[in-house]
C-alpha cells in the first residue's frame, strides 16, 4: 500500500518552503498539503478555540493527492487533516520547509516545528524542516535534497513514540556543505527588547526585536553545526517534564 505523506507549513500554502518540500517528497507516497491561508510564523503549538475554522480546497501548483487551505494556525491545519480532510492518519507529517532558523530557543515558537510535535502527540512520525534564509526566494535545492535523505530514512525506520526531528540547514553552497549531524538542542536566547514607535494618530505602539544570544560552546549542538556547515537533526520531543529535577522536588516540604 502506498504511503500516505501529511505536508504542513507556517509561512502559508503559497510559499516556496512548501513547494520544495512537496518536490523533494514525489515518489515518496501520496501527498497531502494541508496548510495555512496566511503566513502564521511565531505562533507556537496555539490552537484556534475563539473563533470558526475554515476549509478550502486549494490549487497547488504542483502534482498532488489533495491540497487543502485554512483559516487556522499549524496545529489547527494538523488536527483538521487528521480529523475532516484525511481517512486515516498518515505514514508520516512533514513541516516546512521554514524561511528562516529553528534551531536552539526558537523551537518552542516556531509554527514549523509545533506542527511536527502534534504530529508526536499522534503517533505520527514527524519532522520539521527550516532553511536559515529568510529571503521569500530562497535557494531550497540544498534543503530538498535534505528532507529527502531524512525522510526515506524515517518511512524506513520509523520514531519512537513521542518524538519528532528538528531539521535545520545552513545557507551554503552545496560545495560547502558538509553532511548532517545529530545534535542536541544548543541553550541560546533571545535577549528581547520593544522598539517604542508612534502611530500618526499620536497613539504609542511597541515592535518586537531582539538579539540572539548563544552561551552554549559546546560542539554537539544544533548552532554550532550549522555555523560549521552541518544540517542538524534534533530529536525533540513535548514530554517537557524536567526529569532530572524529580528527586529534589520530593525533598521539599509541600505538606506540613
Amino acid at each position: 500500500m502506498r504511503k500516505q505523506i501529511l505536508v504542513i507549513n507556517d509561512d502559508g500554502i503559497t510559499a516556496k518552503g512548501i513547494r520544495s518540500l512537496v518536490e523533494a517528497m514525489h515518489g515518496l507516497g501520496d501527498i497531502h498539503v494541508v496548510a495555512p491561508d496566511s503566513p502564521q510564523s511565531g505562533m507556537g503549538h496555539a490552537v484556534t478555540i475563539g473563533d470558526i475554522l475554515k476549509i478550502k480546497k486549494h490549487d497547488f501548483p504542483i502534482e498532488v493527492a489533495s491540497s487543502h487551505s485554512t483559516s487556522g494556525t499549524p496545529v489547527d491545519c494538523v488536527k483538521l487533516a487528521i480529523y475532516k480532510i484525511l481517512d486515516k492518519k498518515p505514514d508520516l507529517l512533514i513541516s516546512g520547509i521554514n524561511h528562516g532558523s529553528n534551531s536552539s530557543i526558537n523551537v518552542i515558537y516556531s509554527g514549523t516545528m509545533s506542527a511536527a510535535v502534534e504530529g508526536a502527540v499522534e503517533s505520527i512520525p514527524s519532522i520539521g524542516f527550516s532553511l536559515l534564509d529568510h529571503d521569500s526566494d530562497a535557494d531550497f535545492e540544498l534543503s530538498k535534497k535534505v528532507a529527502r535523505t531524512i525522510a526515506v530514512e524515517v518511512l524506513e525506520k520509523g520514531l519512537p513514540k513521542g518524538v519528532c526531528l528538528n531539521v535545520n540547514i545552513p545557507k551554503v553552497n552545496e560545495a560547502d556543505f558538509k553532511g548532517i549531524k545529530v545534535c542536541r538542542q544548543s541553550a541560546g536566547y533571545w535577549k528581547d527588547d520593544f522598539e517604542e514607535r508612534t502611530a500618526p494618530n499620536k497613539e504609542i505602539y511597541f515592535w518586537l526585536k531582539g538579539k540572539f544570544t548563544n552561551p552554549d560552546k559546546g560542539e554537539d549542538t544544533d548552532e554550532h553545526a550549522l555555523s560549521n556547515g552541518y544540517a542538524s537533526v534534533v530529536p525533540t520531543q513535548f514530554d517537557l517534564t524536567a526529569h532530572h529535577f524529580i528527586s529534589d522536588l520530593n525533598t521539599w516540604k509541600f505538606n506540613k
